[in-house]
């Protein structure tokens, strides 16, 4: 039996969409970046952005971008605001020291053991100029952190190069993405995905995505976007990660919303919206799956703008090997994560984008849940009396 006209569509629209997100993703996941050399993002979100309607994109004296998402003349008076950083650990090269050897300095978080004659690679021009880490210099006071490494290399590398690991382009392996940075490429890439969603459809929404520079060396463009109140003061803050792979919180479980970090809890109203939007998800797609859990291992900028004076929460997929490093076998790797849940994440975005019920910034749910108690037992705590002991 042929299926119904309106059927067939609605699938190719379905294949069209999934098409150009995974065109994405494998865009995002593709481009070469480090801590304060995020440039080669950043112009490809303008080309994404410049390419469609009802987007109104800016950039702060910090290098952070704002994208502003407006359709529709509905006035959210509370808006969300979506964040995700665009570095990822890495290199970044100084100078050549001698011929064949070029100086570069790390920016991140790995440990010193995985560096020595591990394989790395530059981005000159385009091309990639691969070389092998040769001697290490480290620094802090327990001399515990890289600082800068001497890479052999077949040719010169100009200053200012951005370097990564050396691990292929994306490759889809099942339902897993694997990629030489998934942090935080991959939440970037879900806000785009979002964007372009929202354009698509055309629906009412008024939202803004916000994307920042050096998170890896301490939330600096988070902490300098709540500075130069580049975000605006009406919006709650929903800041994207991708978290390592807990025992409570698996990969292929759903995206899942941070309750807290290892710093701090997040704004419980902000969290709470979030999981009333997560529910009516779940309710009206049986493909969409999401989890609720405290992300202690580490602390992420949502915790930065709760403390600069943001009503702030968080969401995140897992990662497998974060940071690169495969702490099984005790070597570097590329990250992945779970293509369900970063699809699910982006239908999270969308509705958050769209926002169905109003942000109050308080939990209303538990408010009504409150007051209905003390209206049944008001009476009974009124006349009752208490026995003397």
């Amino acid at each position: 039996m042929a299926r119904p006209r309106n059927l067939k569509k609605a699938a190719r629209v379905l294949m069209n969409r999934s098409t150009a997100a995974r065109r994405i993703l494998n865009d995002m996941l593709s481009i070469p970046t480090a801590p304060f050399a995020e440039h080669r993002v950043i112009d490809y979100l303008e080309r994404f952005c410049g390419k469609r309607k009802h987007l109104k994109l800016t950039h702060d004296r910090a290098g952070n971008v704002l994208v502003r998402v407006r359709i529709g003349k509905r006035v959210v008076k509370r808006p969300a605001c979506i964040t995700a950083h665009l570095d990822h650990p890495g290199f970044v090269s100084d100078r050549m020291t001698a011929k064949g050897y070029v100086r570069a300095f790390w920016r991140g978080g790995v440990p010193p053991q995985y560096f020595i004659r591990s394989k790395v690679r530059f981005d000159v021009e385009g091309d990639w100029v691969r070389g092998v880490i040769q001697s290490v210099t480290l620094r802090g006071k327990r001399q515990h952190r890289v600082d800068n490494v001497i890479v052999e290399v077949p040719r010169d590398v100009p200053s200012g190069a951005v370097g990564m690991w050396d691990f292929p382009d994306p490759v889809v392996r099942g339902t897993r993405i694997y990629a030489r940075g998934c942090d935080d490429l991959a939440g970037a890439a879900a806000m785009l995905c979002a964007i372009d969603e929202l354009v698509r459809s055309g629906n009412s929404c008024d939202a803004y995505f916000l994307f920042t520079r050096a998170e890896e060396v301490g939330f600096i463009g988070a902490i300098a976007a709540c500075r130069l109140k580049t975000i605006p003061a009406k919006c709650f803050v929903v800041a994207m990660e991708t978290s390592s792979e807990r025992p409570f919180a698996k990969m292929g479980d759903g995206p899942i919303l941070r309750v807290g970090d290892k710093a701090s809890t997040f704004t419980h109203a902000a969290t709470a919206y979030c999981h009333r939007i997560a529910r009516e998800l779940a309710r009206d797609d049986k493909r969409f799956k999401y989890q609720r859990k405290l992300m202690d291992g580490g602390t992420c900028e949502s915790s930065a703008y709760c403390t600069l004076g943001y009503e702030a929460t968080g969401l995140c997929v897992a990662l497998g090997n974060y940071h690169n490093v495969d702490a099984k076998r005790q070597k570097l790797a590329p990250e992945y994560i779970d293509l369900d849940d970063f699809d699910n994440v982006v239908k999270w975005f969308v509705e958050l984008a769209r926002a169905p019920h109003p942000y109050t910034g308080r939990d209303e749910t538990l408010d009504e849940q409150i007051s209905g108690l003390e209206r049944k037992y008001r009476p009974l705590l009124r006349h009752s009396t208490v026995r003397p002991c």
